[in-house]
């Protein structure tokens, strides 16, 4: 089930839009992770949930890290994945100080992942909500995830899935009975650079 644009508070996302932020001032400046006081923090970000955190410059990606699991409290899973985006996505380099403001930040709270069953390929299409549906694939040892916001570069369901595939390493047709497919969707709050960090909600987020 989609989550609702209110299971969130307005305060509520401000303030975690504002841990993201702190946490990037604090890493490039520190060259570590923001102390967090949980017990100083709204009950409602306490709880594990699973998070994804996108950063972008001049509309391109600058980096992203997340969790498919609720492994930590809502508060620390953004902070973490936060300054993994920032300082650890292996295909950027560190972002520097000066770079900070620049960034426009999304922040994704998943829904827990919902394993669909299927016998092939066309059953498991007709299962994928176009718009709506993160995927998880896995393969054996192989594992791979579009977050939604990726339906907008690839609208279809075939070239969706195929590219999925090839994130895991795999051929774009390739099957087998052993691939499992989950799907989620997503709370986003966003904030561009030039905006305070008063976020708005939409089912969709940055990949």
């Amino acid at each position: 089930m989609a989550f609702s644009n209110l299971s969130l508070s307005a305060p509520t996302r401000k303030l975690l839009l504002e841990l993201a932020q702190q946490t990037i001032h604090y890493g490039a400046h520190h060259g570590q992770l923001f102390p967090i006081e949980l017990a100083n923090l709204p009950v409602e970000i306490r709880p594990p949930r699973a998070t994804f955190v996108t950063l972008e410059k001049q509309g391109q990606l600058r980096g992203c890290i997340g969790s498919l699991e609720p492994k930590r409290p809502l508060a620390e899973d953004i902070a973490f994945n936060a300054f993994n985006a920032a300082f650890r996505d292996p295909r950027f380099p560190p972002v520097t100080p000066e770079e900070v403001t620049q960034l426009d930040i999304h922040l994704s709270i998943l829904s827990p992942l919902e394993a669909l069953r299927f016998r092939s390929e066309a059953e498991l299409l007709a299962q994928i909500r176009v718009g709506l549906d993160g995927l998880v694939l896995e393969e054996r040892y192989r594992r791979s995830t579009f977050l939604p916001a990726v339906w907008e570069q690839l609208p279809d369901k075939r070239d969706f899935l195929a590219q999925l595939k090839r994130k895991a390493g795999l051929p774009a047709e390739y099957w087998s009975s052993h691939i499992r497919v989950y799907r989620y969707t997503v709370e986003v709050i966003k904030l561009g650079h030039k905006d305070e960090p008063n976020a708005a909600s939409a089912p969709d987020a940055q990949a």
